[in-house]
């Protein structure tokens, strides 16, 4: 794989402005943005690792923090922009319409990668824009805070968690029972992964399965 555009970029949303890291293969098919976690932002060593694998399978990436700098220290005392789901899938919505104007991006089939939080503000999202969001991935997720939006989710979804993750298990399961009859959805369980995947290999087990969902269901627009 060889990076044609690999750059650190600020994207303009309005009155704010956003911090990102994109990377575009030469022959990529679709772009994934990822929604990060709780208290996580887009130097995370996990989301990263998944986005090498993506990128080696010749998707596009979008790191981006969904809060600006001093919205990112509030949190850091409050804790409470991380939960604020509206918010966050906002952004998402707003960095999707910001990546359909861009000439390197606006052909390339779009998904979400939203892990912890970041699922439910994906999902969200992924509501507001059915038209336009070809996939989405769950990495331990929290989609049952996506609340009443879940039942407009007509996007292929992949869940994954972590088997030793019991408690977001079941709320994976409750979320996926809200979900409309006939939206394309699978649960992966990684074996003697924690919440965070943090066991040898469990996270390279999640990026493959990622890259593999994407390749399957992002195509280029005409």
């Amino acid at each position: 794989m060889i990076s044609t555009y690999d750059r650190a970029v600020e994207v303009s949303l309005g009155r704010i402005t956003l911090a990102a890291d994109i990377s575009i293969p030469s022959e990529a098919r679709g772009v994934v943005v990822f929604a990060h976690g709780s208290g996580s932002g887009r130097h995370s060593p996990r989301n990263r690792l998944v986005a090498d694998v993506l990128k080696d399978g010749d998707i596009a990436t979008i790191l981006i923090d969904l809060l600006t700098e001093q919205e990112e220290s509030v949190d850091l005392e409050t804790a409470e922009l991380r939960f604020d789901i509206g918010l966050l899938a906002g952004r998402l919505v707003a960095i999707s319409d910001w990546t359909a104007l861009q000439p390197r991006l606006k052909k390339l089939g779009l998904g979400y990668f939203g892990a912890s939080t970041g699922a439910a503000a994906a999902l969200v999202a992924a509501s507001e824009r059915p038209k336009d969001v070809q996939a989405v991935v769950s990495r331990g997720g929290r989609p049952d805070l996506a609340g009443d939006a879940l039942r407009s989710v007509v996007t292929p979804t992949l869940f994954i968690v972590g088997g030793r993750d019991a408690a977001v298990l079941d709320l994976n399961y409750s979320a996926i029972a809200r979900l409309p009859q006939g939206t394309e959805h699978r649960l992966e369980i990684v074996r003697g992964a924690t919440h965070l995947f943090e066991e040898p290999g469990t996270l390279d087990q999640v990026a493959i399965l990622a890259r593999d969902w994407f390749r399957t269901h992002l195509k280029t627009l005409s």
